[in-house]
């Protein structure tokens, strides 16, 4: 881990950094593809997407690439989302601390992520974290989705962070790219289905193995400037 670096803003992906969505994408993925008369994805299949855009997700799961087709998947996954999804996704038990923990340091917090925002509003809402985070820009929020930087520029002007004070967090290589784009530091979160491996010829600053060793971390990086 790289440290002697000054962030006063972190900037996190959602599913699989700060929750476990897998639950309700399985759910919301395979009734779809039922609807639309595909064959049912595996769940490691749609682990393995998640966080990649919808469009995305039914070329991968389908090969198809019918406009047509993919609007339909995606308006009747937004469907099911808004009915499961919420119910179905929890915080990880470092979230919470590892957040606060970061309040108190004074830093700037934010979220950029394909999911909609105002299921993650409901999400943190729910679990108490309301208010905590200064800025989420979700899926809605954005023309284009990771890994164009779009959404992550626009919570970085949001917050009137310079970039290389800025440090985006995410457990996959979609947002390993995401960052790369924007020119912002990134650091990896081995918290869901990708391993360290993957991210090998990125330029991350380091990686851990979930979101509790962060505040300390970025004390100890403060500390050393």
């Amino acid at each position: 881990m790289k440290e002697g670096r000054l962030f006063r803003t972190v900037i996190f992906d959602f599913d699989y950094t700060l929750a476990d969505s897998s639950r309700g994408a399985i759910k919301c993925v395979n009734q779809v593809l039922s609807d639309m008369d595909f064959p049912q994805a595996s769940p490691d299949a749609v682990c393995r997407l998640i966080g990649v855009s919808l469009t995305g997700i039914f070329r991968e799961l389908t090969g198809r690439e019918s406009a047509e087709q993919t609007q339909e998947f995606i308006r009747l996954f937004e469907h099911y989302a808004d009915q499961y999804m919420a119910d179905l996704t929890v915080l990880f038990p470092t979230t919470a601390p590892a957040a606060r923990a970061l309040k108190r340091q004074g830093k700037n917090l934010g979220i950029v992520s394909t999911k909609f925002r105002y299921r993650i509003e409901g999400i943190l809402k729910r679990d108490g974290l309301d208010g905590i985070f200064d800025v989420i820009v979700g899926g809605e929020d954005v023309a284009i989705h990771k890994p164009d930087p779009a959404g992550l520029l626009q919570a970085i002007r949001f917050l009137q962070t310079p970039p290389e004070v800025t440090l985006y967090t995410g457990d996959s290589v979609v947002d390993a790219e995401t960052a790369v784009r924007a020119d912002v530091p990134f650091l990896a979160v081995l918290s869901g289905v990708t391993e360290r491996e993957a991210f090998e010829g990125y330029p991350i600053i380091g990686a851990m193995e979930n979101l509790s060793y962060l505040p300390a971390w970025l004390k100890n990086s403060d500390h050393n400037n």
